[in-house]
């Protein structure tokens, strides 16, 4: 019971309740921006499911087989070459599974420091010891990860490669070949968190981890470039793994619903995805825009900057020994918020850093809300 209660709440989830006041310009959740929501093909799309009492019933645990079958096709299109998956509700399930399944109390996971703030409660709730990676501008380095391997004995290491949360960074596909090869040499397990994979705006494409992998296993999410209401998410995972996983996710929640997965079907199958996916990057990539011009006349001299090439993220470090949590309360009286950098460390936070995130305001609200920040840091 005490390791439950030593889980800290997500300052992310907290900070939504304080955000949601209409005048605040919020650059703090991650969150898609809700008028880009494809609502007529998802509102057809679950009429038509809803047309079949069946998808009202109980399902089986590995999800609906016209979904999975999309989903896997889908991923195969992006070079990801996959026979089946297990949907899941939305990819933070999969990685609640994946950390039951895959870690013994006390097992060691290895991160990227920064990462993904409900990564590091999920390992902490299955008891993980977690032991933080150094990265750069570039990610993770593998020189620093073949250290931690060779004195934690990892069993496991957890990544968001493509546009990261919270730094925004992408791996590159030379240092993804140094992990992939250093988790075949000792074993470990690589968990690739993929939801902004397909949110990108300029660059070109990196393959994903799981392809060059059989030690990965790999999560997608329709969160982001469909909907988060409608939790929906999927594993891919090596031969050795899945049945193990169904039986997780049997015990903890039967399965996922079934009305959601066959609305979710009827629409990938009638609707074209990849070009409501290209509406969003062009619009999020403006957004990516106007929030990177701003930033010189927003933040004092001497502050530094990812320059993210997709996602959801631009991850800041302000000069000087400034603590990022006092300056959002004042912030949040100029009604703007960001998300404090401390809790994306797993053991010493860097509190000069922050989180913005520019996919929920439009051009115009995001220049409004830079000239708010301005004041507060400038």
């Amino acid at each position: 019971m005490h390791r439950t209660l030593s889980v800290a709440s997500s300052p992310v989830r907290d900070l939504l309740a304080l955000t949601s006041r209409p005048e605040v310009i919020s650059f703090a959740g991650g969150l898609p921006a809700p008028e880009l929501f494809d609502l007529d093909g998802l509102r057809a799309a679950y009429d038509l499911a809803l047309r079949d009492r069946s998808v009202l019933q109980y399902a089986p645990t590995e999800g609906n087989p016209a979904l999975r079958s999309l989903v896997a096709a889908r991923l195969t299109g992006r070079g990801l070459p996959t026979s089946d998956v297990l949907i899941t509700t939305g990819s933070q399930q999969a990685l609640a599974l994946v950390a039951t399944a895959l870690l013994e109390p006390g097992a060691v996971v290895a991160v990227e420091e920064p990462t993904y703030l409900a990564a590091l409660q999920c390992f902490q709730m299955a008891g993980a010891r977690i032991v933080p990676v150094a990265s750069d501008d570039e990610g993770l380095d593998p020189a620093a990860l073949r250290s931690v391997v060779e004195s934690e004995r990892p069993a496991m290491l957890y990544l968001v490669p493509t546009f990261a949360n919270p730094t925004g960074r992408t791996l590159s596909a030379s240092r993804r070949a140094q992990i992939a090869a250093l988790a075949a040499e000792h074993g470990f397990w690589v968990v690739e968190d993929d939801p902004y994979g397909e949110l990108r705006y300029q660059g070109s494409a990196v393959a994903p981890l799981a392809s060059i992998s059989d030690r990965t296993v790999y999560l997608g999410s329709f969160s982001k470039i469909g909907a988060p209401g409608m939790r929906l998410g999927w594993l891919r995972a090596p031969a050795d793994l899945p049945r193990t996983l169904v039986i997780v996710k049997q015990a903890a929640d039967l399965h996922t619903s079934t009305v959601d997965q066959a609305a979710a079907a009827v629409y990938l199958t009638h609707n074209d995805l990849d070009a409501h996916v290209a509406r969003l990057c062009v619009e999020y990539g403006a957004r990516r825009d106007a929030m990177i011009a701003a930033l010189p006349a927003t933040v004092p001299d001497g502050t530094t900057w990812s320059d993210p090439d997709g996602g959801m993220f631009v991850w800041l470090r302000l000069p000087g020994d400034v603590d990022s949590a006092v300056l959002l309360k004042e912030a949040l009286r100029h009604d703007v918020a960001f998300v404090p950098g401390a809790p994306f460390y797993a053991t010493t936070p860097d509190h000069a850093t922050f989180r913005m995130s520019f996919t929920t305001n439009t051009p115009e609200e995001i220049a409004e809300g830079m000239a708010r920040l301005a004041k507060v840091l400038r």
